[in-house]
């Protein structure tokens, strides 16, 4: 085989010796805490051993950098098993290891970028591989560089079909820096995995995916040394048959044990036997040093260098405004990166692919793995990245926003076709719940632009925003409302329609604020002034700016949304006055399951156009006057 050089003895005997030691370390962490997965932990044992001290090249003193190969633990509850490589290679020390899930400490369940040798958190099953495309896409397509991408899965996340998603992924775009190793241990956490020790189906189903899919003795070094040398013309999955709790005699292959730590006089006597397997060897193993050859970034300060050209009563929707500005910023930075899930000639950012082609990725109809790629694109801060499908699609890729929230994960969403706008395909493609999905996760920002000068706002600010942010896009044309050196931040609403005859304030986000402007227009007819609020972040919402225009409006609120009543723009504005005395606010949303129907019809039918909005004022007004 090109480019194998069988390991020697000592080496092959340093490899066993430091499997073993992964496995005391495993046993004595998860016994002292009383808590974790040390038959997961030990069926990986020499798996970890051959990666990380035979196979990867990286600088253990300074795991985020640029050239080292990459790891992802996707099976994260084996996390003490990564923790023991990171004591063998000398960044941790042994003693903290024993700190593993106590409250100070920066060594938890499950991993977590608290760690600096961990991109991105792990532990819902399923998710890894998909990251590990993102890293293996830029490096191959973006940093054109040799580090490579290894991941660790569990036989009972192939299960998920987000990995099978990444499965195709990875052969389509031809990901032959990629290694998935499969942990074949056969059994599941209630039970034995739907294919127990059937490796050879295993095979099977990654050959039919692409992949050069190896099989070997999981316990054996000298064949994990070899398959992962083989040559790479497509992506590798090498199939590790191996025997879960191996090492602990009374738990290997036995039900029964997983996420059971071992009592303290057993685990005693398990490390005893274990040491006792340990032969000397005087090879001290130390990692490949990686070769210097990713470019160096700078994601830093990436703005427009003009205003948005669009004039005062043009119309265009946020969904193109949106392709337009990532097209736009693109130009000034080489990072920014695009994916999308077959749907770019929806959400427009087909803009971005006809401009800059080299930095698009087409993700297909796999939404779940495009947010993973997303997150995979980001880490160690290679790229800005924007993943944009419909709004209503997203729901299904919830978990990887929730966990791209714990990986502290700087992506930028933008889901198009908010709400009712769709029209006549119906509810299925409606987007209904999105602002209370985004709304929900740690850190995250939510943008609902209105016009073309605000969506390019919007998606500047987006790409020097920490966190998950999302831009929520409309299809249908509105008109541009604000001036193009009008000035946009995080949590600033604009009050666009105020007189000092105001009566009631009224906040609308996207379609719903141009139908708020046109129902002042109405009201003004009949001497009735209202207050028109667009509050640009839903989250962080403005709430100091909605406050002080409801006092002049004597507390006067109406909220109108193109979404569900549940955890929208109405509920975010409850939760900012709710201490405030003397205030009746009216939510205006959508209320039930909505149907086919054109555009105009539809907000007419659920109570969220113009005259829906100039009747509740009017009833306010109503109430208010009887009320006295």
């Amino acid at each position: 085989m090109e480019d194998y050089h069988k390991p020697d003895q000592q080496t092959v005997q340093a490899l066993k010796n430091i499997a073993n030691r992964l496995r005391i370390n495993s046993i004595k962490a998860t016994t002292a805490v009383g808590s974790g997965y040390p038959t997961s932990c030990c069926s990986a044992a020499e798996i970890m051993s051959v990666l990380f001290f035979h196979t990867m090249r990286y600088r253990a003193e300074d795991p985020k950098n640029p050239n080292n190969d990459r790891f992802i633990l996707s099976k994260g509850h084996a996390a003490p098993a990564l923790y023991s490589m990171w004591v063998e290679n000398g960044f941790l020390k042994e003693s903290e290891l024993m700190s593993l899930c106590q409250v100070d400490s920066t060594l938890e369940g499950h991993p977590t970028p608290k760690q600096p040798f961990v991109d991105v958190a792990t532990g819902s099953l399923g998710q890894g591989l998909g990251v590990a495309c993102g890293m293996a896409y830029t490096g191959k397509y973006f940093d054109k560089s040799s580090y490579r991408v290894y991941c660790l899965m569990g036989d009972g996340e192939m299960s998920e079909g987000a990995v099978w998603e990444a499965m195709s992924f990875a052969s389509y775009y031809q990901l032959e820096n990629l290694v998935a190793i499969m942990d074949i241990n056969r059994l599941g956490q209630s039970e034995p995995a739907p294919l127990q020790h059937h490796v050879e189906k295993y095979q099977k189903r990654c050959e039919a995916f692409g992949w050069h899919a190896i099989i070997v003795d999981g316990h054996s070094v000298e064949e994990l040394c070899k398959a992962l040398s083989q040559p790479r013309h497509q992506p590798i999955a090498i199939i590790a048959k191996t025997i879960k709790g191996k090492g602990i005699a009374v738990a290997e292959d036995k039900m029964g044990w997983h996420a059971k730590p071992l009592p303290k006089d057993m685990a005693e006597t398990v490390m005893r036997d274990l040491q006792s397997r340990m032969l000397n060897s005087n090879k001290r193993l130390y990692p490949s040093t990686p070769t210097e050859d990713a470019p160096p970034v700078s994601l830093r300060n990436t703005r427009m260098p003009s205003g948005p050209s669009y004039k005062p009563g043009e119309k265009i929707s946020t969904r193109k405004a949106y392709g337009m500005a990532l097209a736009k910023l693109g130009r000034y930075n080489e990072r920014v990166v695009a994916l999308d899930g077959d749907t770019k000639n929806l959400t427009y950012s087909e803009i971005f692919k006809n401009e800059h082609p080299n930095r698009f990725v087409e993700c297909y109809i796999a939404q779940q793995n495009m947010v993973s790629v997303a997150m995979g694109c980001a880490t160690r801060e290679r790229n800005i990245v924007f993943a944009s499908t419909l709004a209503s699609f997203f729901t299904r890729a919830y978990d990887q926003l929730r966990m791209a929230a714990i990986s502290e994960s700087n992506i930028n969403l933008c889901g198009s076709h908010c709400g009712l706008s769709i029209g006549e395909d119906g509810p299925s493609q409606m987007g209904l719940e999105d602002m209370v999905m985004v709304r929900s996760i740690p850190n995250s920002t939510l943008f609902y632009p209105s016009d073309g000068v605000s969506t390019e706002k919007a998606v500047e600010l987006a790409a020097n925003t920490k966190g998950v942010c999302y831009v929520r896009t409309s299809a249908p044309e509105t008109s541009i409302i604000y001036n193009s050196n009008e000035d946009f931040h995080v949590g600033q609403a604009k009050v666009v329609c105020q007189s000092k005859d105001d009566q009631v304030t009224v906040i609308g986000a996207g379609v719903t604020l141009h139908e708020a402007l046109a129902a002042a227009e109405q009201l003004k007819k009949e001497r009735i002034y209202i207050c028109v609020i667009d509050p640009f972040t839903i989250k962080p919402l403005d709430a100091k700016t909605i406050i002080e225009h409801a006092r002049s409006t004597r507390g006067r609120i109406i909220t109108v949304e193109d979404h569900y009543y549940e955890g929208g723009l109405g509920e975010a504005v409850c939760s900012a006055v709710v201490n405030e005395q003397g205030f009746n606010l009216h939510r205006m949303a959508v209320s039930h399951v909505p149907r086919s129907g054109k555009h105009a019809e539809l907000l007419k039918a659920y109570g969220i156009d113009r005259d829906a909005i100039a009747q509740a004022v009017r009833k306010m007004l109503s109430s208010s006057a009887n009320a006295k």
